[in-house]
């Protein structure tokens, strides 16, 4: 598809309303995959396909909402759609979005995007020019796309949103599912969902695959 076809596309999707996201923890890291997450910033557009995301359902011993609510993690409590941004590994924010109803904990931590508009603005964010590896993994992605804590609580539903969700501009491939990356709790359950074969998909070739 020519360059300039492409751009049309991401520039003239819609947001996601509230109403069209799925209130429920493994429904939306599913849904999401495929779609779109754009910033957009003085300088222009940021954006991507989200090509990989991992579920935090209710109960979930690795999810941070599973002690309860507490000032940390009240972000994750509001209803579905909001973002809650943390840091990790005292190096990087992490960028997930809120999956229930407003008072329940919940979360979609989105792993991996591949990247569509402004691709030179996140090199100079992230200081590398392989665009395979711009935005493959949580942490990368936050960097390159300029997220921090000043988004967390944001309404990504909301039409003022700088940061937000839309719809799909590229066909969607199989939706692949294996457990989770990184974490030491719960290791076993398989909430992570990518596009399978797609070379964006942070983690190991085989689950990739």
């Amino acid at each position: 598809m020519p360059k300039s076809e492409l751009e049309i596309r991401t520039h003239n999707i819609g947001r996601f309303r509230r109403a069209d996201l799925p209130a429920d923890t493994l429904e939306l890291a599913r849904f999401l995959v495929g779609k779109t997450l754009v910033h957009d910033l003085p300088i222009g557009r940021l954006s991507g396909r989200i090509v990989e995301t991992e579920a935090y359902p209710v109960g979930d011993p690795a999810g941070h909402a599973f002690r309860g609510l507490t000032r940390a993690n009240r972000s994750l409590f509001l209803a579905h759609g909001h973002a809650y941004v943390h840091f990790t590994y005292g190096s990087c924010w992490l960028m997930n979005v809120t999956s229930e109803t407003p008072g329940i904990g919940g979360g979609v931590l989105i792993r991996a995007i591949e990247p569509l508009d402004g691709i030179i603005w996140m090199e100079r964010h992230r200081g590398v020019s392989q665009l395979r590896d711009l935005a493959r993994g949580p942490g990368r992605l936050a960097a390159a796309l300029l997220i921090d804590k000043r988004f967390d609580g944001l309404d990504l539903c909301d039409a003022s949103s700088p940061l937000w969700l839309g719809g799909a501009v590229l066909p969607q491939s199989r939706i692949g599912v294996s457990p989770r990356i990184g974490i030491s709790r719960a290791t076993h359950r398989r909430l992570r969902f990518y596009e399978r074969g797609n070379s964006f998909v942070s983690g190991p070739l085989r689950l990739r695959r």
